[in-house]
Formats: structure tokens, sequence, C-alpha cells
């Protein structure tokens, strides 16, 4: 009788464990992708910023106001989210300093607009491929749902970013 109850204690135990791993697999899985999406939200407002300050083209300026309202909101919708399922986000004072590196980078032999108009493409690119893959193999049904619903939105930034390389001249 004390094996049955000691097989039961041991069988409930290595369940609860096996729950506890699970979650914690799901959390990191999430807490990657609200990293990542985060991380990326930032670096598009910061370098908008720049955009805003550097850029000449009133298109390129109107493209670079509508990233920061856009990836503001969605960064905000994101924040609720982890916040309401314990994940963190990305420190925002690290990125601003990455952001303005970068923006330095981009403008070493071309004018800014190019080089704001190209970055803008790959970063859309990236972004996009992320949110794609955390749909396909994503455990999270609300961050799943998060990344759906902002999906359409950067296709679009990706589409006008496109435009907008195509106007100022992409660097091959």
């Amino acid at each position: 009788m004390a094996t049955t109850t000691t097989k039961t204690i041991f069988s409930g135990a290595f369940a609860l464990l096996l729950g506890l791993a699970a979650n914690m697999a799901l959390a990191a899985e999430g807490e990657n992708f609200v990293d990542e999406a985060s991380t990326k939200g930032i670096a598009e407002i910061e370098t908008a910023k720049i955009a805003l300050d550097k850029g000449t083209s009133e298109d390129v300026r109107q493209f670079a106001q509508m990233m920061i309202d856009d990836h503001t909101q969605a960064n905000q919708q994101l924040a609720q989210l982890a916040q309401e399922k314990d994940l963190e986000m990305s420190d925002e004072a690290t990125l601003m300093d990455k952001a303005k590196v970068m923006i330095l980078k981009w403008r070493d032999g071309e004018n800014f607009d190019q080089a704001y108009s190209n970055n803008q493409v790959v970063a859309h690119e990236q972004t996009i491929k992320l949110y794609r893959q955390y749909l396909e193999s994503g455990e999270n049904p609300d961050l799943k749902q998060y990344a759906e619903t902002t999906l359409p939105k950067l296709e679009q930034h990706l589409q006008h970013a496109k435009e907008l390389q195509a106007k100022h001249g992409a660097n091959d």
C-alpha cells in the first residue's frame, strides 16, 4: 500500500513538474517574441524621430511620423499584453543608442532619405518575418492575436517603404 501511495505521489509530482516546465517553456517562447517585437518597435520609433529631424523630403518625414504613431500604439498594446502575461519587454534606453549608431552607419556614403528608405524596407521585412513565424509556431493565443492584428499594418508599412525606396533611389 505504501508503494502505491509513493508511486501516486511521485507520479503526481512528476506531472506537476512537467506542467510547470511546459508553462515555463510557453512563457519563455512568448517572452522571446515580446522582447524581439518590442525591440523592433522601439528601433522604428527612434529611427523615425531621427528621420523627422534629418529627412529632407516631405514624404520621408510623413512616413517617419506614421512610424512613430503606429509603432507607439503597437508597443503600448504589446506592453499591456506583456504586463498581463508577466513577460518582459526590451529596455528603451539601450535601443535608443543602438538606433542612433545604425542611422550613422546608414548615412555612410549616401543621403539620409535614401538610407532611411532602404533601412525601412529591410527592417519591416525582418519584423514581418518575426510576426509570421510567431503566427505559425507561437503558443500563446493572446500574443498570436496581437501578431495577427498587427501584421497587416506592418505589411502596409513595408509597401510604403518600398515606394519611398523606389522614389529616393535604392542602393543595390
